[in-house]
Order: C-alpha cells, then structure tokens, then sequence
C-alpha cells in the first residue's frame, strides 16, 4: 500500500494505492492520526485502491468518527468491488462516497 498525502489549507487529501488489509491498516491509522490536527476536510481517494478488508474498513470507521467532531470526511472514487463491500456492511450509509 502507498499513500500520498495532499494538503490544500484545512483540507487534506488521502490517495491510497494498493490493499489496505489487516498488514496494512496500521500504517493507514497511524497515518490519518498523524495527519489530521487542524483539518476540516478530509478526503479519502480510492481510485487506486484494489482491496479493503474489515481492518481497513475500521480505520475508516475512526477516521469518520473523528471528522465528525472537526469537520467533514468523503470517500472518491469508489470502484465497483469496493462499492460492493462498502454496501453489504452498511458503510455506504455511514460514509460520504461521492
């Protein structure tokens, strides 16, 4: 997994590139968690994602959680496999997709 970060004033931008799995969703949430002091926008670019597994779908989960208090959280550029997972677990009512 690679992650290219992107900050534009209080907005950051995630591209994560690859599988965001149970060995690579630590470095995610360490990642966001590093990242987010001071952002009102955080957006979530899975153009390049090929995989998300319940691990990865948890990070997303906090990283929602904590926009909530300091701003807002979308999800771009869904894929079709992951648009599936995002449905069939009810996250596709948490999270913003657009």
């Amino acid at each position: 997994m690679t992650i290219n970060q992107k900050s534009e004033g209080k907005k950051l931008t995630l591209q994560i590139e690859g599988r965001i799995d149970t060995k690579t969703a630590p470095e995610l949430e360490a990642c966001i968690h590093e990242s987010l002091a001071g952002v009102e926008e955080l957006v979530i670019d899975l153009a390049e994602t090929v995989y998300i597994s319940s691990a990865g779908l948890r990070v997303l989960l906090i990283a929602q959680k904590q926009m909530n208090k300091q701003g807002e959280m979308a999800v771009i550029n869904v894929n079709d496999d992951l648009m599936e997972i995002f449905e069939v677990t009810g996250f596709s009512d948490i999270l913003t997709i657009i």
